[in-house]
């Protein structure tokens, strides 16, 4: 068993766990924060991105223990004070969900991507977020929405 504590969503957590747990096992069943989806458990489809200590990652293919001291960031808690992020407003004004499965993974890997660009002083053209989003799968949009979503919540941002 592993002791790890972290901080999720701005809360102190501290869970006694089996060495192997993911860390998308330990969101899901252990803190019950069920936004943070596992649609293949091969690092494949993205459903799974949250960030850890600013970083955008794919929470099947780490360990809890591998998050321990770290800083963890779901969908859940990127709204603030009742109020939803640029990224979750922009998704819901240009429709850049249909089933909503892959959402979570696609909202924090394009809140991740924005602020690298913008880090970086580098242009987020409509070739760069599709080029970034190839570690996220949507089967039921085609990507437009997702990518006008995108560019919305950039210029929010």
């Amino acid at each position: 068993m592993a002791q790890v504590s972290m901080t999720v969503n701005g809360k102190a957590v501290k869970r006694s766990v089996p060495d192997t747990t993911l860390l998308s096992e330990f969101l899901r069943e252990h803190l019950r924060l069920t936004g943070t989806h596992v649609g293949c458990d091969t690092s494949q489809c993205g459903a799974c991105v949250v960030h850890v200590d600013g970083r955008a990652v794919k929470s099947c293919t780490m360990l809890a223990a591998g998050a321990d001291g770290a800083s963890v960031v779901t969908i859940e808690g990127l709204a603030k004070d009742g109020a939803l992020h640029p990224m979750q407003t922009a998704f819901n004004d240009n429709h850049g969900l249909q089933c909503g499965f892959c959402t979570p993974g696609m909202i924090m890997s394009g809140v991740d991507m924005v602020a690298r660009y913008k880090a970086e002083g580098r242009e987020l053209t409509e070739a760069a977020i599709r080029h970034e989003l190839e570690g996220n799968i949507c089967r039921c949009t085609g990507y437009h929405n997702i990518v006008k979503s995108i560019q919305d919540a950039a210029a929010r941002m």
